[in-house]
């Protein structure tokens, strides 16, 4: 019984270094070193059953910053750019198969312009320097918004970078915006809006844009 909880904290340890998302990775992490402090410790390896904590202590400072920061305006930012902006473009390269995945209908160079004259808006949520997450909106006219995408990097999929463009930042309204229209494809993408102010409304869910 003894034995096989090293081999659960050594497993842990070994698996939390195979995720790509960074809060799964600390959970996994904290898990499988508090499990390796305990068998150490009761057996009387000290060296490792200090280093364990150590790593414990880490990711349980690790998660609280990544929960405290997750919903800080102060740590994630929302630039509005052009479609063809160079960074923009390097970035919807790069994770291309990814956004593809997510939202397979969206073309950034597909005609955005309909009937009433509208244009894509697209912004880019950012975490200091790094790019973590793309939005993109058709102008529907009237002041009516159309989410094509809104996407995130697997590394960040557990927080919700996307709620700056809904909730805190002006760039919808500047935009003329003051109703959001998005189309949801499954269960996780609701739950995911309803987090960040969409309502239903029939096939769609909607929100209206603060000014």
């Amino acid at each position: 019984m003894l034995e096989a909880i090293g081999w659960i904290g050594s497993i842990l340890i070994v698996w939390s270094l195979m995720q790509a998302r960074v809060l799964r990775f600390r959970w996994m992490n904290l898990a499988g070193a508090a499990t390796a402090t305990v068998y150490n410790a009761i057996i009387g390896v000290w060296p490792f059953a200090f280093m364990n904590l150590a790593i414990t202590v880490i990711d349980i400072y690790w998660l609280w910053r990544l929960y405290h920061e997750a919903h800080d305006a102060a740590i994630y930012k929302v630039l509005a750019v052009d479609a063809d902006n160079a960074f923009l473009r390097h970035v919807l390269a790069e994770h291309s198969e990814d956004i593809a995945a997510h939202e397979p209908a969206f073309d950034i160079d597909a005609d955005a312009g309909t009937a009433s004259g509208g244009t894509r808006h697209t912004f880019l949520v950012v975490r200091g320097d790094e790019a973590v997450g793309v939005v993109a909106v058709r102008d529907l006219g009237g002041g009516t918004g159309l989410v094509e995408l809104d996407w995130v990097k697997e590394r960040f999929r557990d927080f919700t970078p996307g709620e700056f463009v809904y909730r805190e930042s002006h760039e919808l309204s500047q935009a003329g915006f003051d109703r959001l229209e998005v189309q949801p494809h499954a269960r996780t993408d609701r739950d995911y809006l309803a987090r960040v102010g969409f309502a239903p409304d029939g096939d769609r869910m909607v929100r209206a844009v603060a000014a």
